[in-house]
């Protein structure tokens, strides 16, 4: 029960039983600039709780896109293993697209009134070996470091020192010469 910002990005193995009847498929979710559906199961963890998991991608239909792809679900305990992460994002949305197997978003409160589960905060990104092959892509975006941030303030830090080095030869060396000669 950490807050989500001290576990985001972590590394989990959970043991539950998939709750494949309540299943969502999120529409308008690209991958390799292809639109899909993200698949995202409620998994029930042993002690009662659930929480979703972000079972991954699935391109679109092109015939119908309310056409949903198979997608085998294991009955019985299953180990799933992934990463911590926030809900999954919110995209624009229409009126009346939040009930139903395909939605545009899905709010967490809204979604456990909905099903009377105790949904956890956070969901799971799903990744590792899966059995049986259920044919989604996972696909998912290495977490955002901010190790960019820092570089950036490296160079900035390393271009105004050099600056101060070329000012004080300029001013303390060469003008002078410059001036006598």
């Amino acid at each position: 029960d950490a807050p989500l910002d001290a576990i985001v990005h972590r590394r989990v193995r959970l043991h539950g039983q998939w709750l494949a009847t309540h299943t969502v498929w999120l529409e308008n979710r690209q991958m390799d600039a292809r639109p899909g559906f993200f698949a995202v199961t409620p998994l029930k963890l042993d002690d009662g709780r659930a929480l979703l998991v972000q079972r991954g991608w699935a391109p679109r239909d092109a015939q119908d896109r309310t056409r949903l792809p198979a997608l085998p679900t294991p009955t019985g305990s299953v180990e799933v293993q992934g990463r911590i992460a926030p809900p999954p994002a919110r995209l624009y949305e229409f009126d009346g697209a939040d009930t139903g197997p395909i939605r545009q978003n899905l709010d967490l409160d809204a979604f456990a009134r909905e099903t009377g589960l105790e949904l956890l905060p956070w969901s799971v990104l799903q990744s590792g070996p899966v059995l049986p092959d259920d044919g989604l892509r996972r696909e998912w975006p290495a977490p955002d470091t901010g190790v960019a941030k820092h570089q950036g303030y490296a160079f900035q830090w390393f271009g105004l020192s050099t600056l101060v080095v070329i000012l004080y030869v300029w001013y303390q060396f060469i003008q002078p010469r410059r001036r006598r000669a």
